[in-house]
């Protein structure tokens, strides 16, 4: 199979990078290839035994600090250190994520927990890491989609699903924000000329640790039915392949989306991926970035 691989990586020396959700799946495998390029790469993980052991890893110029995306206490303490420590960063990679298939569960602010992972945490903590994205001469910002938000919709009468409730359906509802807020982000970045770049990836079908850990509470049953469904994956090392080409090709513009092109985007070479109508539209945008930024208390600069 040809086509863009993690050797198409240019040189990342002196620049900083933020990768969360790093100590394992996606995550891991980008921080270890932008540190095998030389950046300093900033693991932003919520156990921090676990990122150490990623560290020691991954090697390179790597450092370990504590994220749960769930809180937004977390969130903005995670911002305020990384902020002073690193006046300039270079890279976010807004690549943390949960997957649930059981119960309805909620964050420490009280949101659904998939959108407040993956949507709703990311938004603050791009947010409040505007500024020092802005100092860096080619910032970009990277948010990881999935192509369950093509089939996904956003209900803002009940966005946070406490009616009927079905964490696959929640989930998708969850990429699907996190893919409108990285187009709308792109919008917003280019009205007020901001250097900053915005720009998305999905993974296709990969094998990660995040359905087995789904199925987990569903015994023997479900276990099996996750690894079986695993088998029909591509490896974690090419998953990470369009997240990684979004963050370092050069010249990539504001809301390009990355992503396999084989299969239904499941698998395959990187290419341009396609976004739903849902995620495209600008009223669709402008209304959930309202929600979030009421939501969260986040207002960008």
């Amino acid at each position: 199979m040809t086509g863009w691989t993690a050797d198409h990586i240019p040189d990342q020396r002196g620049r900083v990078a933020v990768v969360t959700g790093a100590n394992s799946g996606l995550g891991l495998v980008t921080a270890t290839e932008l540190a095998r390029r030389g950046a300093h790469v900033v693991l932003a993980v919520r156990d921090t035994a676990a990122g150490g052991e990623a560290a020691r890893r991954i090697g390179g110029d790597v450092e370990v600090r504590e994220l749960d995306l769930a809180s937004l206490a977390s969130v903005r303490a995670f911002a305020a250190g990384l902020a002073a420590d690193h006046p300039v960063i270079d890279l976010l990679v807004n690549n943390a994520g949960v997957v649930l298939l059981g119960p309805r569960r909620t964050s420490a602010d009280g949101f659904e927990l998939q959108l407040g992972t993956n949507m709703l945490g990311h938004f603050a903590l791009t947010g409040l890491l505007l500024d020092n994205l802005a100092a860096a001469r080619e910032a970009r910002v990277v948010n990881l989609s999935s192509i369950t938000h093509k089939t996904a919709h956003l209900d803002f009468d009940d966005l946070m699903f406490e009616r009927n409730y079905r964490a696959t359906a929640a989930y998708g509802r969850s990429k699907l924000a996190t893919t409108v807020f990285g187009v709308e982000l792109d919008r917003r970045l280019r009205a007020a000329g901001s250097p900053v770049v915005s720009a998305l990836a999905h993974p296709g079908i990969t094998r990660t640790n995040l359905t087995p850990r789904a199925w987990e509470h569903r015994g023997r049953l479900g276990r099996v039915v996750a690894w079986l469904g695993l088998l029909a994956t591509q490896p974690v090392e090419r998953g990470a392949l369009p997240q990684l080409r979004a963050a370092t090709e050069p010249g990539v513009p504001g809301g390009r989306f990355f992503g396999p092109a084989g299969l239904w985007e499941t698998r395959g070479r990187v290419a341009e991926a396609r976004l739903s109508r849902e995620a495209a539209d600008p009223a669709v945008g402008r209304r959930l970035w309202a929600a979030a930024e009421e939501l969260t208390g986040v207002s960008y600069p």
